[in-house]
């Protein structure tokens, strides 16, 4: 590794353990020598490394698949490197065509700024605000004008575009490929010569982009940025991409309760993928657990320490041994303390009807097929009777372990 350095900057220990740090639970890190060279010029002249990372707010909230970049860049900037969070409220007026065969509805500017604010306050749960530079793509992008824009389409090529995966799958197809398409990774690119940065992140499906990102600060004579690309976490199934759409995701701001229940639920195997791409432990505690499981531990202690963790840096230490207890209550067939309540009008009610009118099953029938299963309790009682007419009063219906209403019923 010695001769990736210039010989004024020396690769120390501090430069190794830097690597080793970028380099965990990373897809990519391109080019690695250049990485180490800027490492080793930063411990030698004090001078912090510039870490980009952009986000287009196309949602309102962000679920642990986002944070898994997210932590990553924490982890840089506990190293003393300069985060910058760069909200991209210009491109997102574009959209971003990566990975998909159609073009993408730009958002509004209203919905940009709304969705702007909430992303930064919850990155905020994993970044150190202090230490943190935000800036938005707006700054430099319109001023570019009609001009600027027309000089930076002509530092690339058309052929140079449908190197891109996704345009060249559609190019093929005969998919519509609109123009201003192309103008989406030229201005995240843009982005990295106006921000002069040293090191861009981002998923792997981003990689085109953050390569044009390098082609362009060559182009404007600046020292080309290094990659860094993260897996996309699975979600709760252990197959599938973590998604709201597929319904296999923990999003940060859910209720603690919520949060640990649904970090337990993951299997064996997929928790330590978890652990390597969420958890903030070192890589030698993980390996130290691991063997301690493979040797006989029960795999649940390690599940639980990391449901713990999770829950404890988006809702506090407090909240995540209090949603241990709530977890713990449920496994013995006990009441947790909150859960959600509403009132309802109709009795004497079905007892599958009552439990869909309590959102806790999605129709009549399922709602009976769960008492057949003797999945369903009413105060803690186990419901066997599918004609069972629930009178008037006010009861705790349970579906399951983690399913809980408190419903007054009238008539």
């Amino acid at each position: 590794m010695s001769s990736a350095a210039s010989p004024e900057f020396p690769i120390t220990d501090a430069v190794r353990e830097a690597l080793a740090v970028s380099l965990r639970g990373t897809q990519e890190l391109l080019p690695e020598e250049a990485w180490v060279r800027k490492l080793a010029r930063s411990a030698a002249t004090g001078q912090p490394l510039r870490i980009k990372l952009g986000l287009d707010p196309t949602a309102p909230d962000i679920h642990l698949g986002h944070t898994v970049v997210l932590n990553k860049m924490r982890q840089l900037q506990d190293l003393g490197h300069q985060v910058i969070f760069l909200i991209g409220d210009f491109t997102s007026l574009i959209g971003d065509p990566s990975g998909r065969n159609s073009t993408r509805p730009p958002l509004t500017p209203e919905q940009i700024k709304a969705n702007a604010e909430t992303y930064y306050k919850q990155a905020s749960l994993v970044l150190d605000p202090s230490k943190t530079e935000i800036r938005y793509n707006s700054e430099w992008s319109i001023g570019l004008g009609s001009m600027g824009l027309i000089q930076l389409s002509a530092k690339t090529t058309v052929a140079r575009m449908l190197e891109r995966d996704d345009f060249t799958k559609r190019y093929a197809a005969q998919t519509p490929i609109s123009l201003h398409e192309f103008l989406y990774p030229l201005m995240q690119g843009y982005d990295s010569v106006a921000l002069k940065s040293d090191l861009e992140l981002g998923g792997t499906d981003q990689k085109f982009n953050l390569l044009m990102g390098r082609q362009l600060q060559q182009e404007y004579g600046q020292e080309p940025q290094c990659i860094l690309t993260m897996p996309l976490l699975e979600g709760l199934d252990g197959v599938e991409k973590m998604s709201k759409s597929k319904n296999n995701y923990i999003g940060i701001t859910e209720p603690a309760n919520s949060m640990y229940a649904k970090v337990l639920s993951i299997s064996d195997e997929l928790m330590w993928r978890w652990y390597e791409l969420l958890s903030f432990e070192s890589l030698a505690a993980i390996e130290k657990l691991k063997a301690e499981v493979a040797a006989g531990r029960n795999p649940k202690e390690a599940k639980v320490a990391l449901a713990t963790e999770i829950t404890a840096r988006f809702h506090g230490a407090a909240a995540a041994a209090a949603a241990q207890e709530d977890f713990e209550r449920r496994a013995r067939g006990g009441i947790p303390d909150e859960m959600p309540e509403l009132s309802l009008s109709g009795a004497p009610m079905g007892i599958g009807a009552l439990l869909k009118a309590a959102g806790l099953v999605p129709s009549n029938g399922e709602g009976l097929r769960k008492v057949e299963q003797g999945g369903v309790r009413i105060d803690g009682v186990v419901i066997s009777d599918k004609g069972l007419k629930v009178e008037p009063g006010t009861y705790v219906l349970q579906v399951g372990k983690r399913q809980f209403a408190r419903v007054s019923l009238k008539a």
